[in-house]
């Protein structure tokens, strides 16, 4: 099954360098390709501009509520690690809360992206990320579907293996997390799924 034209030019804006996430209202994808270290995952990562209203005063709580409407359970309130590292078992849904960071998704052959403060991430399982820079200021929401417990990975090639049958196993989100019905993951994730 073809991609939806729109998106497939929404994936090929990330050609080369730097992206900023905060640049474009529409929801950007990123696909990446497996290392020595890091499995990756065929389905795109998903990013979210600025989807909080403007006259929200507490992000990070704002971030929580529609998580967890949307039964992806918040689990942590922080940076993201300073390594390369991933989650074989388990897609993580990242809502930037404060500040920017400068992460780099995919492994060290990866993709560095600018986010900012009202930015949403939703990384497949097996996809390397790294903070590489951030603001002092900088946090985020962490939350995972319903029931699934991270496992955290670093990159490793001695796990390859174990970790693409991990990644093979999770389940796909019914819902677009994000808006809670349809949305990025209906119109791409789940059209991939039935190639």
């Amino acid at each position: 099954m073809l991609l939806p034209s729109g998106s497939l030019l929404a994936m090929m804006s990330f050609a080369a360098g730097t992206f900023s996430a905060g640049a474009s209202g529409n929801p950007q994808f990123m696909t990446l390709q497996r290392t020595a270290g890091v499995p990756n995952n065929p389905l795109p990562l998903i990013i979210y501009p600025q989807v909080v209203p403007d006259d929200v005063e507490d992000i990070a709580s704002w971030f929580e509520d529609l998580f967890a409407r949307h039964l992806w359970l918040p689990r942590w309130r922080y940076p993201v690690y300073p390594y390369t590292h991933y989650h074989p078992n388990t897609h993580e849904l990242l809502g930037i809360s404060a500040g920017s960071a400068q992460i780099l998704f995919g492994g060290e052959t990866g993709r560095a992206v600018t986010v900012h403060t009202g930015d949403a991430v939703l990384i497949p399982a097996g996809v390397g990320h790294q903070q590489l820079a951030a603001s002092d200021d900088f946090f985020a929401v962490g939350a995972y579907p319903r029931g699934m417990q991270p496992e955290t990975c670093r990159d490793e090639p001695s796990l390859m293996m174990q970790s693409l049958e991990a990644i093979d196993r999770v389940p796909m989100p019914q819902h677009d997390p994000i808006t809670g019905g349809e949305g990025a993951v209906t119109e791409i994730w789940h059209p991939l799924l039935h190639r």
